[in-house]
């Protein structure tokens, strides 16, 4: 069971760039979403998503 909590945990770690551009309302969440699963294993990939997910081009907020 302990391998299950290490399992799930890492697999949330490496979506966090998914998660930080869908919570922030990000354009281009799917493009991220790709970017983070094809290319995510590579250390620059998951920087990159990370980086992208993190820069200022989300949808307005709406009144």
């Amino acid at each position: 069971m302990e391998s299950f909590g290490v399992l799930l945990g890492v697999v949330l770690l490496y979506f966090i760039p998914l998660f930080v551009a869908v919570v922030r309302g990000h354009r281009n969440a799917t493009a991220i979403a790709a970017l983070n699963l094809l290319l995510g294993w590579t250390v620059l990939g998951w920087i990159g998503s990370l980086v992208w997910s993190l820069t200022a081009n989300t949808e307005p907020a709406t009144k």
